[in-house]
């Protein structure tokens, strides 16, 4: 045998070896450690409704499709003339309120001065009884007067407190004005990306109404489907891992956020290792929010990937699953 032929037989026992290599990780890179379990799932994140208030119509629409917003941006406006006019009638009802007090607390000034002015004389008025310098009839008209005094000193003092109960009414009803004519401006409630815009401007929208939704970054979560001898020994909080297929199957660190509390039949977009699964526990893995921002807009609501789990949380993770200071 020549060196050519030598030559000929290693390469060939180079792709026979490299080929059978290859087989035998495609057969089993599916194949997990005993106590480790996957599922596959979609990226789910929070959907939040960007939403008006009060019925009016859309006069201002400040944002698009896909645009990154952040928490109390202003997105859009509603048509607030009518709002700004109940405004400034109830504006008017507190200034009207407060006169109103204000005369009210000078009447009562001035039944206490007309009240003191009485006493003194119905004092004088039994000085000069006592002396018979004056009648019986006297001395019974200033005890009158001054019980009329009191009486009007009640009544001026009823007057201011209801003057002041007017006054906080026509405030809080000025309050109440402003905060409707705030509402006609929409802010975003979180940071996140928009979605859909629903309206156009200069749209009539109910209470209520949708203008455009949002999602929240910051709540992201793979959803997956488990059997009951798998979904019965996982426990919110522990660990576990998200691998997505459009991120060339990097592993995410996530956590058990919440595992159905019953069985529902599986969804026909889940792949079941076996026809008999057909009773599955929901679960949600969710991803931290700082894992999150680490890759920006690359994790994308729909994305489909795997999720694992641990059915002992003592049981060492796979290396193809392992993550720098993991366990």
């Amino acid at each position: 045998m020549n060196t050519r032929d030598l030559l000929i037989g290693a390469g060939l026992a180079i792709v026979i070896a490299g080929g059978g290599a290859a087989w035998f990780y495609v057969a089993h890179r599916d194949e997990l450690p005993a106590g480790i379990a996957r599922a596959n799932g979609r990226l789910e994140l929070t959907r939040l409704d960007i939403a008006v208030k009060y019925p009016g119509r859309v006069t201002d629409l400040d944002f698009s499709e896909g645009d990154e917003v952040t928490a109390g941006q202003v997105l859009a406006h509603e048509d607030d003339a009518e709002a700004r006019d109940q405004l400034a009638a109830a504006r008017a009802q507190v200034t009207e309120a407060r006169e109103t007090g204000q005369r009210a607390g000078a009447e009562r000034d001035a039944q206490q001065a007309a009240l003191h002015l009485a006493q003194l004389e119905l004092d004088h008025a039994r000085v000069m009884y006592r002396q018979h310098l004056v009648s019986d009839m006297e001395l019974q008209q200033r005890q009158t007067d001054l019980d009329a005094h009191q009486a009007a000193l009640q009544a001026a003092d009823h007057a201011v407190a209801a003057a002041t109960a007017a006054q906080d009414a026509a405030q809080a009803q000025a309050g109440r004005a402003a905060t409707v004519v705030g509402d006609m401006t929409i802010h975003a409630p979180v940071s996140g990306r928009v979605e859909y815009r629903i309206v156009e401007k200069g749209a009539v929208v109910p209470g209520g109404g949708r203008i455009g939704s949002m999602l929240d970054p910051s709540d992201m979560y793979l959803t997956v489907f488990y059997p009951s001898e798998v979904a019965g020994g996982l426990h919110v909080g522990d660990e576990a891992r998200i691998v997505l297929d459009a991120l060339h199957r990097q592993v995410i660190p996530a956590t058990i956020s919440f595992v159905a509390p019953e069985a529902q039949f599986t969804p026909k977009y889940v792949e079941t290792t076996s026809e008999r699964e057909k009773l599955v526990y929901r679960v949600k893995l969710q991803v931290a929010p700082q894992t999150a921002r680490q890759y920006g807009t690359m994790l994308k609501s729909g994305m489909t990937g795997d999720g694992y789990v641990r059915l002992d949380p003592a049981t060492r993770w796979p290396d193809s699953l392992f993550l720098a200071n993991a366990k």
